[in-house]
């Protein structure tokens, strides 16, 4: 699949899937814009691996949750590239407690990151995408706003949000040929699911048809395809790739 003379901007792009998903996107040709909040010797080493096998790729640093840095981000994206193409709202954050732990400090944290993040990042590339003459938003979501997972109620009520967020906007955007998709990932072997016991890793795999965890691979490619010309009769969609848990 070419993405070649695309502009892909992948939030949260730097480090765990959102690493993936940037190395695919170039590899496909695309110019890519990554974006950290923290983690900028992870971006910086990013994009030098980009520009060594001859990809463009540029790393700034932006906290998505703030509506002006969005803004920033996306200003930074065009003066760079020309335009934007793609925009895959990959970040995100999680701060778990059960309901009558959980401050609401978590809650509002996770949701000003989880939801409102993709929120700030659409409403500022809506205009840019809808001109560009090629337009794809790609929203990372998560089973646990699918089926609810306890101890997430901040989380899952993002993720659940993210979806009917692109269920909207699909709707709004799909005259002007931009299409607006969600993948739901399920359990993804990376940082974040290593934080899981050995019998949390056993419990959930044996519910998982496929009897294994995913790989960060396994959601870029599936990005990558509904970044790409051949996926241009799918919006509105929820792609859950979660080897089969949500069936």
């Amino acid at each position: 699949m070419d993405l070649t003379n695309k502009v892909a901007l992948i939030t949260g792009g730097a480090q765990g899937i959102g690493r993936t998903i940037s190395l695919v996107l170039a590899k496909a040709g695309a110019k890519v814009v990554v974006n950290y909040n923290r983690s900028v010797d992870q971006a910086k080493s990013l994009v030098e691996e980009i520009e060594a096998f001859g990809g463009q790729a540029l790393a700034v640093q932006a906290d998505i949750s703030k509506y002006q840095d969005a803004e920033r981000l996306v200003q930074t994206t065009v003066q760079t590239f020309g335009t934007l193409n793609i925009l895959v709202n990959n970040a995100g954050i999680t701060d778990d407690a059960l309901l009558l732990r959980m401050t609401e400090e978590q809650f509002d944290r996770v949701i000003n990151t989880n939801l409102k993040g993709v929120w700030n990042m659409t409403k500022h590339a809506a205009k840019i995408l809808l001109k560009a003459g090629y337009g794809r938003i790609i929203n990372i979501s998560s089973i646990s706003g699918v089926l609810g997972n306890a101890g997430q109620s901040n989380y899952s009520s993002a993720k659940a949000g993210v979806i009917g967020m692109t269920k909207a906007v699909a709707r709004e955007f799909a005259s002007r040929g931009v299409t607006v998709n969600v993948i739901a990932p399920g359990f993804i072997e990376t940082d974040m699911t290593k934080k899981l016991s050995e019998e949390q890793v056993t419990l959930w795999a044996n519910q998982i048809p496929l009897k294994r965890f995913g790989q960060p691979n396994d959601v870029a490619q599936a990005v990558l395809f509904l970044a790409s010309e051949h996926a241009s009769y799918i919006t509105g969609h929820t792609l859950e790739v979660d080897g089969g848990l949500v069936m």
